[in-house]
């Protein structure tokens, strides 16, 4: 009896380890499953990453070659009206310098060079001076043509510059600096009254020292080159307006300033405001 308690005692246990060893073994496969799956997985994931991170890498350069293309556009050159370039940075703002612009002078413009005369000179008299009423600005085709009145430059009937016009001439110089390649004119008008006085013989005379005076401070004062400067006297022969009243004459008096402007520049200095 003792002895079959002993052989079945032996048999249980021995069942047990058998039972235990299969776990064992089951586990141990699980185990190496699991590793294997989380080795693929990982190695899956580093490939993904891979290929985001190329993904990443072109994306950013197709954003590198829109901007630059963009950028490219921005800056290219488009006629105006067969006589002028101007390019589309320079369109952009021009739309914005209109945006100010009087009304009724807007409603004039009747093609794209009226509108880009009508900017130029908003932005170039308000550079300038305050007083725009006596300050005149036309342009035709590439060149500006800006009349400023006797009283702003001269005291009366004299020749030499007044400190009052400082502000003018000093802006003036830096639009004629901002170009190196720019030619400058310098013209002074008179009105028809004649005059003869032991320093002016006539009204050329005080024409050309007028202009000259102008062209001094210019050179001098404010550093523009004199190689690309041009003084001459117009005496009274071309007139804005009939010599037949005194408003009329005044006008007449006048210095005309005619330069080529570079569009892109003018409108890069003039732009007082953030555009």
């Amino acid at each position: 009896m003792k002895k079959s308690i002993i052989t079945g005692t032996l048999v249980i246990a021995f069942l047990a380890s058998c039972v235990s060893k299969k776990k064992y073994v089951a586990l141990e496969n699980n185990l190496q499953t699991t590793q294997s799956a989380l080795t693929k997985t990982q190695v899956e994931k580093e490939e993904l990453e891979s290929k985001m991170s190329k993904i990443e890498a072109r994306v950013t350069e197709y954003n590198e070659k829109i901007n630059s293309l963009k950028e490219i556009n921005d800056s290219q050159m488009t006629s105006v009206d067969d006589v002028a370039v101007m390019s589309n940075n320079t369109k952009q703002k021009m739309r914005q310098t209109l945006a100010k612009v009087d009304p009724s002078k807007l409603s004039q413009a009747k093609t794209l060079q009226d509108s880009m005369n009508l900017a130029v000179s908003y932005n170039l008299k308000k550079s300038i001076s305050d007083d725009e009423n006596d300050i005149d600005v036309s342009i035709d085709k590439t060149v500006v043509m800006i009349n400023i009145s006797d009283k702003l430059l001269f005291n009366s009937g004299s020749y030499r510059v007044s400190n009052k016009a400082d502000n003018i001439l000093g802006k003036l110089a830096e639009v004629i600096n901002s170009e190196p390649s720019m030619e400058v004119m310098v013209e002074g008008h008179t009105d028809s009254r004649t005059i003869n006085t032991e320093m002016f013989r006539n009204n050329w005379d005080l024409s050309v020292k007028r202009a000259t005076s102008v062209v001094d401070i210019l050179q001098n004062k404010y550093g523009v080159d004199p190689a690309k400067m041009i003084a001459a006297g117009r005496s009274s022969y071309l007139p804005l307006v009939e010599n037949d009243s005194k408003e009329n004459m005044s006008k007449n008096r006048r210095t005309k300033i005619v330069i080529i402007p570079n569009l892109d520049k003018f409108f890069a200095l003039l732009d007082a405001e953030s555009l």
